[in-house]
């Protein structure tokens, strides 16, 4: 991996639920590898509802079981994130849509489906939001987990 510092962004429908806990796993990843020095790391929303909300008490549980936390406040993508990041990853086919309708045409950043990483084939992190229970927080946790490491693998 190269020796300079990277920015990534994760994105959700309301940075709430999905983008905390892909940033916050992404966080834990690269701070075991001994490389935290080389990325930015943040997280946004498409929609603008729960600007300024703390992520989601059963996102919170499931990085808790996991000794994670993500304590940022949800915050809307803005058009300058575009061509600040080198990397932005949104969970679902809504995500992407909303994102490239966004982006400026000569953006800077490669937009991309954080579950094209995912070893397991299974590309859509759906929203656990309207779910009873965390069963959905943990298996987005599981999904981001794989995707990220992959993602790394990648590079």
């Amino acid at each position: 991996m190269k020796n300079m510092v990277q920015e990534i962004l994760f994105v959700c429908l309301g940075n709430i639920c999905r983008s905390p806990i892909a940033h916050a796993v992404f966080q834990h990843i690269v701070k075991e590898k001994g490389i935290a020095d080389q990325w930015v790391i943040d997280s946004a929303a498409v929609s603008g509802r729960h600007n300024g909300s703390p992520p989601n008490s059963r996102a919170r549980q499931v990085l808790e079981s996991h000794n994670m936390q993500c304590k940022r406040r949800a915050r809307q993508i803005k058009d300058e994130d575009f061509n600040r990041f080198d990397y932005i990853f949104g969970m679902d086919e809504h995500n992407i849509s909303s994102l490239k309708d966004q982006a400026p045409r000569d953006c800077k950043a490669k937009i991309l489906l954080l579950g094209d990483f995912d070893p397991e084939g299974d590309r859509i992190i759906q929203d656990p939001y309207f779910e009873n229970g965390t069963e959905g927080f943990e298996k987005c946790y599981q999904q981001c987990m794989r995707s990220c490491t992959a993602f790394l693998e990648q590079l």
